[in-house]
This record gives structure tokens, C-alpha cells and sequence, in this order.
């Protein structure tokens, strides 16, 4: 069996790769850490890969995409994490547009894909709340002529500040489900800034009795958990390989540190305790690649792959603390300076590993898959 990349995602991979090494310099991203502009929004990235006709990669060709796969978006998922760039690739590209795209109407996907593909809209997912999960959202849809009328609060909505539209689950009375594609500055909606762990703003949408009509409604009625289903699955999938490419970054700081190094008159990295210490981290740092892309490919294939998402997802959150806690300490003092790159994928990794579920979660998971799997 070929596990090996295509030539034409080969050539993505190629072309993404530049464009956010040569943009998400260490420089930039100083830069809007520490500038006026508090968006942490790299505009100009965005704009870059949009004019390369990389953000519609995976979008349909009558919306101006290529038509590609989750395969190539996850391309550009590995590619943000390994830059650490500030860029919407997961909310946006894995999330919130692709399930515009396979669940919309052609009103919907004409009103948001085009923007998206020519990297002037902005679209994300609302997936995270207090005192409700993604499948049991604790915000209410109650319906209000031919449309709805949303009550709740969304946490943790990722480029929050910054999206022209959510896609937000809602419970349906008595114990439905359904998605919405809302607009940022609809009537009733108000956002307010949180900052993650890693800096990163996000957003703490409320909903105070906003309305929607008909055309809001995402999939057919009755579509809502299987609307949601997909949503988590390719966004846990699109995190665990911001993870890979955050992890393989992190590995290449260790190999280039230890190496230089010295004490005592040679590279440390030929001291065994070091060698030691780098070799584990390597091998969790491949697990979660592969794991990852496992769980990439068989999405794109459109094969059952919530086991090896919870398998991706455990590697990314466990395997990926792993990883970077390895790099500091191997660093030495080096790996506590903020002003290091080191720092960056250290907060990533955290992120990553809150959002969506942590190991614990997806082990339990995967545990009652298997324990429901006949003997």
C-alpha cells in the first residue's frame, strides 16, 4: 500500500510550506505580539494565501475553490502549526466553510465561500460552551415564525473577534439539534474578547434572543447531529495535525540546540541521558504525525474514522505535552525565554490539547467503542 502524497498535493504541500515560512517569520510574529494591533490576525498571510488559491483549496470550484480534499487542507493545518502563524486554518478552513459547503444550500455556499476563497470573509465555528457540549449545546433554538430565535453563550469561539459569520449549534426542544450560519452583526449578537493561553484572542459569543430566518438553517431539518458530528471531526482531526507540524518544529529546535551546545567540551547532544531524552521525543513526535494523518486520510476518503480520531487526538494531547516539555528542558534556560521561538509551540500545545478534548476525554471514548465492539 502507498502511503506517500500525491504529486499535486506534494506541490501543495511545497507551496503552502513557503509561503508560511517565508510570512510567519519569528519577526512577525514578535511583531504582533507585541504591536498596537491586538487582533493577532496575520492579515497579510491570509491575503497571501488566498491570491496562491490556497484557502479554497478544498472548496467547490463553483464557489472559485480547486476542489480538493481534507487531505489538502490538513496540508495547510501541519504548516500553520509547525510556524506557529496566526491565521484561522482550523475554525475556518477545516470548520466552519467546509461544512458550509457539504451541508448548505447554494444560497449559503454563494453567500459565504466566495469570501472566503478570496480571503475577505472570515467564517468559524461555535462549538464550545458553559454547561453544554458540542452535541448537547447548552444554547436554545425556539422557532419564531418561518425562522428561529437563538438564546446562549459561546465560549472559546476561535478568531471569534475577528469572523463575519458562526456556525453555531443549538438544542431544539425537547432533544433536537440544529445548526445555524449566523452573522456576526446580526441583531442580538455581541462579542466579547477572551485571551487564550497562548495570547490568542477568542471570543465569548451571546445570543440574546437573536433572529434568524429560514435561509440560517444548515442542512435539512433533522440534520443537526450529523451536521455537528462532522464538524467535531474534522476540526479534532485539523487540531492533531496543528500539533504535528507544532511538534516537528519543536523537534527541530532540540536537534539544532543540542547539537551547538557544549559542556564540557562536546555537543550535548552526544551525552546519553540527552540522546535518551531526544529519542522519546522523536518517537512521540512521529506518533502523532502518523496518527494524525491516519485520521486525515481515511476523512478524505469518506471511511468511519471516529476511533482514529480519538487515537489522533489522545497522541496530540498527551504525546504532543510530551514533546515540548522534553524541548525546554533540554533547552536549559534557553527554553523559558519568551523572546524563543520554543515558547510559542509550548503554548500551542496546550491550546491544542484543552480544545475539543483532552486524552483522558478521547480515551474514554475510545474505550466505549471498543467495549461496544462485539467479542
Amino acid at each position: 500500500m502507498d502511503f506517500s502524497f500525491s504529486e499535486e498535493q506534494e506541490a501543495v504541500r511545497e507551496l503552502a510550506d513557503r509561503i508560511f515560512t517565508d510570512l510567519s517569520t519569528q519577526e512577525r510574529l514578535r511583531e504582533m505580539e507585541t504591536g498596537d494591533d491586538q487582533e493577532r490576525f496575520d492579515r497579510r498571510l491570509w491575503a497571501e494565501l488566498a491570491s496562491a488559491g490556497l484557502l479554497g483549496i478544498s472548496l467547490p470550484e463553483d464557489v472559485g475553490g480547486a476542489g480538493l480534499g481534507f487531505l489538502e487542507t490538513g496540508l495547510l493545518a501541519e504548516a500553520a502549526g509547525r510556524t506557529a502563524a496566526y491565521v484561522p486554518v482550523v475554525e475556518t478552513l477545516a470548520g466552519a466553510a467546509a461544512a458550509i459547503a457539504e451541508h448548505g444550500t447554494d444560497a449559503q455556499r454563494q453567500r459565504w465561500l466566495p469570501g472566503v476563497v478570496s480571503g475577505d470573509t472570515v467564517v468559524t465555528t461555535a462549538l464550545v460552551e458553559l454547561g453544554g457540549t458540542p452535541r448537547v449545546p447548552a444554547t436554545v433554538a425556539e422557532a419564531s415564525g418561518d425562522g428561529w430565535t437563538l438564546t446562549g453563550v459561546k465560549a472559546c469561539v476561535p478568531s471569534g473577534t475577528v469572523a463575519d459569520a458562526f456556525v453555531v449549534p443549538a438544542r431544539v426542544e425537547p432533544d433536537g439539534v440544529a445548526v445555524f450560519v449566523v452573522e456576526a452583526d446580526a441583531d442580538g449578537v455581541s462579542v466579547e474578547r477572551q485571551t487564550a493561553n497562548n495570547g490568542k484572542p477568542e471570543g465569548l459569543v451571546t445570543f440574546s434572543g437573536t433572529s434568524v430566518g429560514p435561509d440560517a438553517l444548515l442542512g435539512a431539518p433533522g440534520d443537526g447531529p450529523a451536521v455537528v458530528d462532522w464538524l467535531v471531526r474534522r476540526s479534532t482531526a485539523a487540531l492533531a495535525l496543528v500539533q504535528a507540524g507544532a511538534a516537528a518544529a519543536s523537534m527541530a529546535l532540540l536537534a539544532e540546540y543540542t547539537k551547538t551546545r557544549e559542556q564540557f567540551g562536546k555537543p550535548i547532544a552526544t551525552f546519553q541521558a540527552v540522546g535518551q531524552r531526544a529519542a522519546d521525543a522523536y518517537v512521540d513526535a512521529e506518533a502523532i504525525r502518523l496518527t494524525a494523518w491516519q485520521a486525515a486520510w481515511r476523512l478524505d476518503q469518506g471511511l468511519p474514522a471516529d476511533k482514529e480520531i480519538d487515537v489522533a487526538k489522545f497522541w496530540a494531547a498527551d504525546g504532543g505535552q510530551r514533546v515540548v516539555h522534553a524541548a525546554v528542558h533540554l533547552h536549559g534556560g534557553v527554553g523559558v525565554d519568551r523572546e524563543y521561538p520554543l515558547h510559542r509551540f509550548f503554548l500551542n500545545t496546550k491550546h491544542v490539547e484543552l480544545t475539543l478534548g483532552g486524552a483522558t476525554e478521547h480515551l474514554l471514548h475510545l474505550g466505549a467503542a471498543l467495549a461496544a465492539e462485539p467479542a
